[in-house]
């Protein structure tokens, strides 16, 4: 099967930050870049283009380079620096008529080069402090927007003479323009919560109403999911659908966060059809012994750290087995099922369960006279 790699630009060595844009475990390799170079649409169709001729592709992300920049802006605003002070003196031979707002125009260049110069350190300092590229990825669009947001305030204030008559003028185009787009700014407010209150990030594999994917960008006014499951397929495969909506469904609506960063997995469940008169005590322990042996010590530490958080809230934490846990239930049809839960990584339950089914059954069918599986045509 040919797979889609995403590599990381140079300097990304961690590997658990390389894991954090991870969008779907059978078609991008663990070893992810920065999720925000999903935006790169020509390399991403470049990619799937390879995807469908059988080939391996690779996305090789454009390295953001803050320090390159900042010694671009650096001189840039040194130029500025020296050439603001010569204007209207007659060095460069300009007339007075043109000299005021040429003035007015290097004041703003200088002031919107020094802006992003600051934001070009700050993203520097980002870079090598924040490890995780999903808080990489929302500090930058915070930076974008701020200094941007900064640049164009200076703009208005210099590049019209009554610059507070514009900005009152602003201020009611704002309040019309205001009401005809609630749609638009709630998203937008919505975004602001989504950084403070962190529903989601980057990375996550969530649930909104009936959508359900990872979470490959966090937008101004919408959310990008890389869909799983859906209309067309069952599980926990990746669709191949990219999935839009807009982010004040967040204050509108339950959201399922299947990957919550204190404890990142659900429980999942395999079930069997048994007789009724089958030897139940053995296909418990039989069930509940696979299991635990093929998950091993990590169900029992993810259960413990379940067991934890449980013990800060008023919910019985004593509830919560630390084995694999079966259970039978009375089916519709003339059937018992068996059903055994454990707890899984939610990207990785579709592999496991397919792991775990044939050593379940092999295990079971060693004694089929003790659990007697439905077999030929019997109802």
């Amino acid at each position: 099967m040919a797979r889609l790699r995403v590599v990381p630009p140079p300097g990304a060595e961690d590997e658990e930050e390389l894991k954090e844009g991870q969008i779907g475990p059978e078609l991008i390799e663990e070893d992810h870049g920065d999720p925000s170079l999903l935006e790169d649409r020509d390399a991403v169709e470049e990619a799937v283009r390879h995807i469908e001729a059988g080939e391996t592709a690779e996305i090789k992300a454009p390295p953001r380079r803050p320090r390159l920049w900042l010694g671009l802006y650096v001189l840039a605003l040194a130029a500025l620096l020296w050439a603001l002070p010569l204007i209207g003196t007659g060095y460069f031979g300009l007339t007075d008529e043109l000299a005021a707002p040429l003035r007015r125009a290097g004041i703003v260049l200088v002031t919107a080069v020094a802006i992003r110069a600051l934001a070009a350190m700050v993203e520097a300092v980002v870079l090598e402090r924040v490890k995780e590229a999903a808080n990489r990825y929302n500090i930058i669009k915070v930076l974008d927007l701020v200094s941007w947001a900064a640049i164009v305030l200076v703009g208005v204030t210099q590049l019209f003479a009554e610059w507070y008559q514009a900005l009152a003028s602003l201020g009611v185009v704002s309040l019309v323009v205001g009401l005809a787009l609630q749609g638009p700014l709630s998203s937008f407010f919505a975004w602001i919560y989504i950084l403070a209150r962190k529903p989601y990030r980057v990375g996550d594999r969530i649930a909104v109403g009936d959508l359900q994917g990872d979470v490959i960008q966090v937008g101004y006014l919408d959310t990008t999911l890389w869909e799983f499951g859906g209309k067309y397929i069952s599980g926990d495969h990746p669709s191949g659908r990219i999935i839009k909506f807009p982010n004040a469904s967040v204050l509108n609506g339950p959201i399922v966060n299947y990957t919550w960063p204190l404890f990142p997995y659900r429980w999942d469940e395999i079930k069997f059809q048994i007789a009724y008169d089958a030897d139940l005590s053995y296909v418990a322990e039989t069930m509940q012994r696979v299991v635990e042996h093929e998950m091993g010590a990590e169900l029992k530490e993810r259960i413990a750290a379940y067991r934890q958080l449980l013990k800060k809230t008023p919910v019985n934490e004593l509830s919560v087995r630390e084995r694999p846990t079966v259970i039978f239930r009375v089916h519709d049809n003339t059937w018992l099922q068996a059903i055994v839960r454990y707890v899984v990584d939610p990207r990785r339950s579709g592999p496991v369960k397919s792991r775990l089914m044939p050593l379940l059954l092999n295990a079971l069918n060693e004694h089929p006279e003790r659990v007697k599986f439905p077999r030929g045509d019997a109802r």
